[in-house]
This record gives C-alpha cells, structure tokens and sequence, in this order.
C-alpha cells in the first residue's frame, strides 16, 4: 500500500510538472505574438519620415519571417533620387489624394492618378504646388471632389496603402505613363453634366480601370 501511494504521489507530481511547463510554454508562444503584433501592427503615422520609416520596418520584418534576405516589396524604391523636389507637406498630400482617388485601383491606376496632380504642377495653367493642385478651387467648382467633400482629411497616413506609396515614389521619380493627362474622371461616378463638360471640352486619351483620362 505504501508503495502504491508513492507511486500515486510520483505520478501526480509529474503530471503537475508537465501541466506547469505546457502552461509556461502557451504564454510564452503568446507573449512572443504579443511583442510582434506590438512592434508591427499598423499605427496612426504623423509625418512622411514616419511613414517611410514604418515601410522600412514592416518589410524587413516580413522578409525576416519569410527567411529572405530582400524585402518582399522593393523598399529602395522610397529612397530613389527624386525627379520632384516637394516639401514634406505636399508629398502627403499626394499621398492622400491617391489614395481617396484611386483607393480600389492598383499600383498602375495610382501612379496614373499621381501622374495627373504632378503634371498639373508642371503646367502654366495651374498652380505651382501639390497641396495647392489638389485644393484648388476653378470658379468655385473644386478639382478634386475628395478635397471638396471632405473625405480626403479623412484619410490617415497610416492608412495609404504600400502601392500607394510605391506609385506616389514612381511618379516622383520621373515614372509618367499618363501621356500628358491634364484631368480624369470615373464615368460610372460622375455627374453626367459634369461628364459633358469632359467631353466636350477636353481631348479624351485613354482609359484604365475605373477612370479616363483627358488632356
């Protein structure tokens, strides 16, 4: 009898023990989830430096995790010369503007849309800067409707996708594929009146997506 409850002990010993280190081990699992999802997860961004410096860490973290040595996005195309030299200001308005204009599109949509805001600040008949482009105002009538209705100041820099970011880079590096495009409009969205004006006015060029573009 006396051996039996020994053996009783010993078992319920090492059962405690193992129950004790599977515990130790389900927290630590969680606690390594815990420390990479407070490193990486996606926060409120404040300023371009910010930005750039958060796609640095998000990719060199997802190619540590892939055990590659390159980012799985190109992150030098951020460090590129730029062909435009912008202030810190107007880069994210660029940002923002693309992204609430071309949001759903992809990255080939979005430099098309940032092609378009640069070529405006390139042309005698607009103004001489981004943020000046995008909240221009023609006879009352707002060039852009995301700064008209507000939801451009709706959008976080925290929120603008990697294309996004990627198209915006390309645009300022000199990457221009929107042949000369002045304006565009998304025909299915638009005001037929408004429409009319386009094409009445304006030489269509070509489309892509879900917008059209016109010199």
């Amino acid at each position: 009898m006396k051996h039996t409850d020994q053996k009783r002990a010993l078992c319920l010993l090492l059962y405690s023990l193992t129950a004790a280190a599977a515990w130790l081990c389900v927290r630590g699992v969680e606690l390594e989830k815990y420390a990479a999802a407070s490193a990486f997860d996606p926060k409120p961004i404040e300023s371009v430096e910010a930005l750039l410096d958060y796609e640095r860490q998000k990719e060199s973290a997802s190619a540590e995790r892939a055990g590659v040595r390159q980012p799985v996005i190109d992150v030098s195309l951020l460090e590129k010369d730029r062909i435009y030299e912008i202030s810190g200001e107007d880069y994210e308005t660029l940002l923002k503007i693309v992204e609430a204009e071309a949001g759903s599109e992809d990255e080939e949509g979005k430099l098309l849309v940032a092609n378009v805001v640069l070529n405006r600040v390139k042309s005698d008949d607009f103004p001489d800067t981004v943020t000046e482009v995008v909240y221009q105002r023609d006879g009352g009538v707002a060039q852009f409707s995301p700064a008209a209705d507000g939801s451009l100041s709706e959008v976080e820099a925290g929120a603008v996708s990697r294309e996004t970011v990627s198209a915006v880079c390309r645009a300022l590096q000199g990457e221009d594929n929107s042949r000369g495009a002045l304006y565009f409009a998304a025909r299915s969205a638009a005001d037929a009146e408004n429409m009319r004006w386009f094409d009445t006015h304006l030489t269509r060029l070509f489309a892509y997506g879900g917008h059209e573009f016109f010199s």
